[in-house]
């Protein structure tokens, strides 16, 4: 089986080495190449781990702060990629109630014959 594969986001490290210390410095950097967008959008870029990125403002990254791919992003394995078997446990054993467990239901009022 294939590993998992996940990735860090370096944005905000390569943007303070170079001197870039505000989301809304990249603003007017990224409209100069044609890419337009809110400082929301700008700040989640930066905040965030983005899980889809335009190639566009990717190599427009690149371009500005002069760096490569392999500065911005990071690949790794996932949490938990090395696990493969798991154990089956009861419905509502993962809610953990510690020694907690409940009593076996008793009906009375029933004759039997």
């Amino acid at each position: 089986m294939a590993a998992k594969l996940d990735y860090h986001w370096h944005l905000r490290k390569v943007m303070a080495d170079r001197g870039l210390f505000s989301t809304t410095d990249l603003i007017p950097l990224l409209d100069e190449r044609g890419i337009t967008l809110s400082s929301s959008q700008v700040y989640r870029l930066v905040v965030e781990r983005p899980e889809r990125l335009s190639l566009k403002i990717l190599m427009a990254l690149l371009d500005i702060l002069d760096c490569t791919m392999d500065d911005l992003i990071e690949p790794t394995a996932a949490a938990g990629a090395g696990t493969t078997t798991r154990t089956k446990k009861a419905v509502g054993a993962e809610t953990g109630v510690g020694d907690l467990r409940p009593k076996r239901a008793r009906i009375r009022g029933l004759e039997r014959p």
